[in-house]
C-alpha cells in the first residue's frame, strides 16, 4: 500500500513539473513575441478604427496570425472585419477572444496632458489594441505548442468586432460559431490585475422615433403635430422614471434628430437609449415600461411612435472554479514592474484629471466574492459567457482613479505602461491555457458549474433580425 501511495505521489509529482515546464514555453514564446506584438499594438492604436471599420486593425491581426500557420476564415458571421483563426485538431477546442475596435472622438497624443492627436478622430479609450493583440499572442504561444506535440486539441482565436457597438460577438453566437468550444478566455485592459469574479451589466440599446407634421411654426403652428414635442415628452418621463427602478439600473441616452429649422415644426424627431441592469430580466422589465413611455409621449404629442431593438448584450455569466484558476496562475507570474519614469508619468495623469497621484497600482487584487449588484460596464462577451464557459482577467494599462473611454487610457494604451500590461495579460491567459488543455478534469469542473448555471435558460440575442448593420466611414 505504501509503494502504490508513493507511485501515485510521484507520477503527480512528475506531471506537476511537465506541467510547470510546458507553462515556461509559454511564457516564453510570449516573451519572443514580444518585439511584434507591440507593433501590432502600435499599429492599430495609430489606425483607431470604430465598430464595423476596423479594415486595418482586423486584417493585421488575421495576417500576423496567418504568418504564424493558423488557418484563418475571414468575414465570419458576416461581419466584414471578423475573422476565426485555428489551429490543431481535435478536442480539447479552447477559444480566446480578441478586440480592436476604438472610440469615436477619443484621439489624443502620447502625453500626461490632454493634447489632440488628430482633431475629430477616434482613440483607443478602452485600450483594445492592447486586447487583440495580448490575446493573439497567447494563442500563438499554444500553436507553437500544439505544434511540437507537446499539447493536444485545437485553439482557435476569434477577431471580434465592434464591440463598443453592434455587438459583434452576439453575431458570431447566433452564427453557432462557440457551438465545439470547450471554454473561452478572455481579458480587458484596467486600472488593476485581478482574476474577475465579478459580473458585468445586461444591457440593450433602441431607438425611439416620433413623426409628426410639419407647419410654419410661427404662421400656422396648430396645422403641424410636433415630432419632437413627443422626444422632449418621452426624455422627461424617462428622467422621472428613475426615481422608480431599482438602483441596479442605468438609463442614458441622446437625441439623435430634433429638427432642421427653429421655424419649421418637426415631423421627425430621434432618440437613441441605453437601458442596463444587472440581469436581462431586469433590462426586459425597464424595457417595457419605457415602451409605455413612449406610447404616452406620442399619444400627447398626436404623432406617431415606434422603438425598434439595435443590440445589446447580456450579463457576464462568471465561472468561479475558472476565476480560480485563473488566480493561482496570475499568482505565479508575480506583478507588473513599472519605471520610475512611467511611474512619473501615471502620476502627472492622475494630476491631469484632479485625482490622488498614486501612480501604476501592480498589484494583482486578492480574489473577491462576486456581488450581486455588479459595476456598470456591459460587454457583448456576455453572450458567448452564456452559451460556453467564459473565463476572465484584467490586467493594469491605466492609472488608477482615471476615467475610462477618455484620453488617459488613449495615452496609456499608445507607449509602454499599457504594453506591459499587454504583455503580462498574454503570458497569465497563456499559461491558464496550458492548465485547460493538460487537465480535463478542471475543464469538467467547468462544465459542470456552467450547465448549473444555464440550465433553464433559453438564449435569445438582444440584437435584431438580419445581418449586421452596414457602417460607412
Amino acid at each position: 500500500m505504501k509503494i502504490l501511495i508513493l507511485l501515485i505521489t510521484l507520477f503527480f509529482s512528475v506531471s506537476t513539473i511537465f506541467a510547470q515546464e510546458k507553462k515556461t514555453l509559454a511564457v516564453n514564446s510570449i516573451q519572443e513575441q514580444k518585439t511584434e506584438l507591440i507593433s501590432l499594438s502600435k499599429k492599430i492604436w495609430s489606425f483607431a478604427e470604430t465598430s464595423l471599420q476596423e479594415t486595418n486593425s482586423a486584417k493585421l491581426l488575421a495576417d500576423y496570425a496567418e504568418k504564424q500557420g493558423f488557418k484563418v476564415e475571414r468575414g465570419v458571421a458576416e461581419l466584414p472585419t471578423g475573422f476565426i483563426a485555428s489551429y490543431g485538431e481535435g478536442k480539447p477546442v479552447i477559444a480566446i477572444v480578441g478586440e480592436f475596435d476604438a472610440l469615436p472622438g477619443l484621439s489624443q497624443k502620447v502625453s500626461s496632458t490632454k493634447e489632440t492627436f488628430l482633431q475629430g478622430q477616434a482613440g483607443h479609450g478602452c485600450g483594445h489594441n492592447l486586447f487583440g493583440t495580448a490575446s493573439l499572442g497567447a494563442a500563438v504561444a499554444i500553436k507553437d505548442m500544439i505544434a511540437i506535440g507537446s499539447l493536444k486539441g485545437t485553439i482557435r482565436f476569434y477577431g471580434t468586432p465592434a464591440e463598443e457597438a453592434y455587438d459583434g460577438k452576439a453575431y458570431m453566437v447566433r452564427a453557432g460559431l462557440f457551438k465545439d468550444v470547450d471554454v473561452c478566455l478572455a481579458w480587458h485592459p484596467r486600472e488593476m490585475t485581478r482574476a474577475d469574479t465579478q459580473s458585468t451589466k445586461a444591457l440593450v440599446n433602441i431607438y425611439v422615433e416620433f413623426r409628426g407634421k410639419t407647419a410654419h411654426a410661427s404662421r400656422d403652428p396648430w396645422n403641424g403635430r410636433s415630432a419632437l414635442d413627443a422626444l422632449e415628452l418621452f426624455t422627461h418621463g424617462v428622467n422621472l422614471m428613475r426615481e422608480h427602478v431599482k438602483q441596479s439600473v442605468r438609463m442614458h441616452y441622446v437625441i439623435r434628430k430634433g429638427g432642421e429649422a427653429p421655424n419649421v415644426v418637426p415631423d421627425y424627431a430621434m432618440v437613441e437609449l441605453w437601458i442596463r441592469d444587472s440581469t436581462g430580466k431586469g433590462v426586459n422589465e425597464v424595457l417595457e415600461r419605457v415602451r409605455k413611455l413612449a406610447t404616452g409621449a406620442a399619444l400627447m404629442a398626436e404623432v406617431e411612435p415606434s422603438l425598434s431593438l439595435q443590440g445589446g448584450a447580456y450579463n457576464l455569466l462568471v465561472n468561479q472554479t475558472g476565476a480560480k484558476m485563473l488566480y493561482e496562475n496570475m499568482k505565479k507570474l508575480g506583478d507588473i514592474d513599472y519605471s520610475p519614469e512611467e511611474q512619473e508619468f501615471a502620476r502627472q495623469i492622475q494630476i491631469a484629471v484632479g485625482v490622488e497621484p498614486k501612480g501604476m497600482n501592480s498589484t494583482l487584487q486578492p480574489l473577491e466574492e462576486p456581488i450581486e449588484d455588479p459595476p456598470g460596464a456591459s460587454t457583448d462577451l456576455g453572450d458567448v459567457s452564456w452559451n460556453v464557459p467564459t473565463l476572465h482577467i484584467s490586467v493594469t494599462t491605466a492609472p488608477e482613479g482615471v476615467p475610462w473611454h477618455s484620453w488617459p487610457v488613449v495615452a496609456c494604451a499608445g507607449m509602454s505602461i499599457g504594453e506591459k500590461g499587454m504583455l503580462h495579460a498574454a503570458k497569465s491567459l497563456a499559461v491558464s491555457m496550458v492548465e485547460l488543455f493538460e487537465d480535463s478534469r478542471l475543464r469538467e469542473t467547468i462544465r459542470t458549474e456552467f450547465n448549473e448555471k444555464t440550465r433553464g435558460h433559453v438564449y435569445k440575442p438582444y440584437i435584431p433580425d438580419g445581418p449586421p448593420p452596414k457602417v460607412s466611414r
